[in-house]
């Protein structure tokens, strides 16, 4: 079955990797988003299977989209220049991705969160 994932990141350039990235791991992207109020938006209008999430959006953390996934059940990690140590809480065990990553890491990633969530 193919994922269907969604992409909140902030850097354009860094968005089209990574949709090239999915694409041709058999995923669908389902949406991407630059700022955290469409990245919210998309969550509730796309029902993704699975996010990814760049922590910081223009200056905004992207943690209020996760406490959205979480509480849906959707899995999802960060991808990051800045390390975990920053994340509140709720999200200290998500699955973090230092940037810059290569498609086998991204690969990696959601193997493991969609196993630890039991989706295919």
């Amino acid at each position: 079955m193919q994922k269907r994932v969604l992409i909140v990141e902030d850097e354009p350039i860094v968005a089209l990797t990574l949709e090239d990235i999915l694409e041709g791991l058999g995923c669908s992207v389902v949406g991407s988003a630059s700022r955290l109020d469409h990245g919210l938006q998309l969550v509730r209008d796309s029902a993704p299977d699975l996010a990814i999430l760049d922590v910081n959006l223009h200056g905004e953390k992207s943690y209020p989209i996760a406490d959205l996934l979480a509480d849906n059940g959707v899995p999802y990690f960060f991808t990051t220049g800045y390390g975990s140590a920053g994340h509140p809480e709720r999200h200290r065990r998500a699955l973090t991705v230092a940037k810059p990553y290569s498609e086998t890491v991204i690969a990696d990633a959601i193997a493991t969160v969609s196993a630890a969530a039991r989706i295919c």
